[in-house]
């Protein structure tokens, strides 16, 4: 899915606080939490940790990637995300620019202190792949230039409570990111079928093994009914439950 940093900035999981936002940067970095860079729309990533917090200079100080060629991409970059898993807690920001500066003669990234930041607790973001043995599906109705619908069916990746990941193979869904598409029939387990309204978030061409690319998609659950996102739940929970017990040799 797409990145959750992308939530609406009136959503209850985002922080706008400045103080809320140092705070918990300077618990991290008292812990010493690393952290995923995420460059080029999440295809790179580097693991860092913050080093130092200047309040004054509007600036966090982070470790360098170990390459210069990895540094230079992270300069010239100009939007660079982070995440990071914080007490069960996953925390991520972006920040536009980055500038090389040294820190106790080494090598490391100044940024500013984010704006905001978004605070998920696990079950609000917890994605679980579904069944590869018996694939499931999610049709799309997309609207035509001439105002008629054609139906495109996908196949349903993951799940989690707040969308779906998706792979179109012959790669027919237009890839506009913000696209939103009512009355999408997604496939749940035991021939169950519930009408979602979804937004398209991400969108990455794949290569697959066989040399085949496919589109795949991160797409955002709008306006879900209760009972809708009941039964999401409860199917979440279930597949939870019957990959733990395969796990642990139950089944």
């Amino acid at each position: 899915m797409a990145n959750n940093d992308e939530i609406d900035d009136d959503s209850p999981y985002r922080v706008h606080s400045r103080r809320e936002i140092v705070s918990l940067l300077n618990s991290m970095l008292e812990k010493n939490q690393l952290l995923s860079l995420l460059i080029k729309g999440g295809s790179e990533s580097i693991i860092t940790s913050i080093l130092e917090i200047d309040e004054d200079a509007d600036a966090l100080i982070i470790d360098a990637a170990p390459s210069a060629s990895l540094n230079e991409s992270i300069v010239s970059s100009n939007r660079i995300g982070f995440e990071a898993l914080y007490n069960s807690i996953r925390i991520t920001f972006t920040v536009d620019k980055a500038s090389r500066v040294e820190y106790q003669n080494r090598p490391a990234l100044k940024i500013g202190i984010p704006t905001s930041l978004v605070r998920l607790q696990r079950r609000e973001y917890f994605r679980i792949a579904t069944p590869i043995a018996k694939p499931l599906r999610c049709t799309f109705r997309v609207t035509q230039p001439d105002g008629n619908f054609t139906t495109v069916v996908t196949l349903l990746n993951n799940i989690s409570a707040g969308g779906v990941g998706i792979t179109d193979e012959k790669k027919i869904l237009p890839t506009a990111i913000g696209a939103t598409y009512e009355d999408c029939q997604l496939e749940l387990a035991d021939n169950t079928l519930v009408s979602v309204k979804l937004q398209i978030r991400d969108c990455k061409e794949f290569k697959l093994t066989t040399g085949k690319t496919v589109n795949r998609f991160g797409c955002e659950f709008v306006s879900l009914s209760r009972a809708v996102e009941a039964a999401i739940q409860r199917f979440i929970t279930k597949l939870e439950r019957e990959q733990n017990a395969k796990a642990s040799g139950m089944i």
